[in-house]
């Protein structure tokens, strides 16, 4: 009887080789069972640090795959986290040269505020880089009437450009994240949120600016700190937004990029000593830690 030689040795290594090194979207199919590579998933080595933050999400903002979650759905004040949202649709209206007159309602709003003056000229531009960097109020109330017309009008397309970015839980009622009934979002729409703008190179400037000077038309000049105090404390930190008020506890989305990595950390209901702590130790955790590299590949059985 004679017996058909089989695949040589060699010819055997060959092939391993050639379907180890095949390119990452290359289905092969051997026999019956193909065999869809994938693109490897990175993740971070251990689990998540614990933090005191009430409500909590991580996410990879090439992609918004989540990291890790802590009540992300529940919905909450954020206080002036939501500015995200007033700064992306100010973006998003026109040029950021355009001048605006300053009326006199818009320096009624409290605490946090520039003291703007009625009747003062300014360019969207520069009022925008305020509210990203000091969190000003009057400015984010000046923008969203020189946008829209209006508060109300402006928090009405702020709800409608949220529910365009998947935003389902959240409503939006002013530009400037103080407590309002009915107004409310999530850990979660946050994260969805920030990372949306963070690809707006008009809005991804100024969060890393840890101070400048605002010059007012009077030729005052207030020297503008960044209420973000991580980009002191971690050297890859890149943003995003503070948050606090009694309802919201202390708010704040953080962004950090590392070795061509970048990821959203949206912490929401911290206290003023952990908050910073929490955000800090998420970002290190989610950056610096050791990356297991996870391909996941899936088997068919052919017919």
């Amino acid at each position: 009887m004679n017996i058909a030689p089989g695949p040589s040795l060699a010819c055997l290594a060959l092939s391993f080789i050639s379907f180890a090194c095949a390119p990452p979207n290359l289905t092969t199919t051997a026999g019956s069972i193909r065999i869809p590579i994938p693109h490897s998933v990175v993740s971070p080595q251990g689990g998540p640090p614990s933090v005191v933050a009430k409500r909590v999400i991580v996410i990879d903002a090439s992609n918004g795959r989540v990291l890790m979650a802590k009540n992300a759905d529940e919905r909450c004040a954020v206080a002036s986290t939501q500015k995200l949202m007033t700064a992306l649709l100010v973006s998003e209206a026109g040029s950021l040269n355009d001048p605006v007159v300053i009326h006199s309602s818009d320096t009624l709003v409290e605490p946090t505020k520039l003291y703007l003056k009625t009747g003062h000229r300014y360019t969207r531009g520069q009022l925008l880089k305020a509210i990203l960097v000091r969190s000003a109020n009057d400015a984010s109330v000046a923008l969203a009437r020189d946008v829209a017309g209006s508060v109300p009008r402006f928090a009405q397309q702020m709800t409608l450009r949220a529910r365009s970015l998947g935003m389902a839980n959240s409503v939006f009622l002013n530009p400037h994240g103080l407590t309002q009934k009915g107004q409310y979002s999530t850990a979660r729409d946050i994260a969805k949120l920030a990372r949306y703008a963070y690809r707006q190179p008009s809005i991804r400037g100024p969060l890393t600016i840890r101070s400048y000077d605002f010059i007012h038309n009077n030729g005052k000049v207030s020297k503008l700190t960044n209420t973000n105090r991580l980009l002191k404390i971690l050297p890859y930190a890149t943003g995003m937004k503070t948050g606090t008020t009694r309802a919201s506890g202390k708010c704040l989305v953080a962004s950090g990029t590392l070795h061509g990595r970048t990821v959203i950390a949206v912490v929401l209901g911290s206290s003023p000593a952990s908050v910073w702590k929490d955000s800090e130790s998420l970002l290190r955790w989610a950056l610096e830690s050791p990356q297991t590299i996870r391909p996941v590949v899936a088997l068919r059985t052919g017919t």
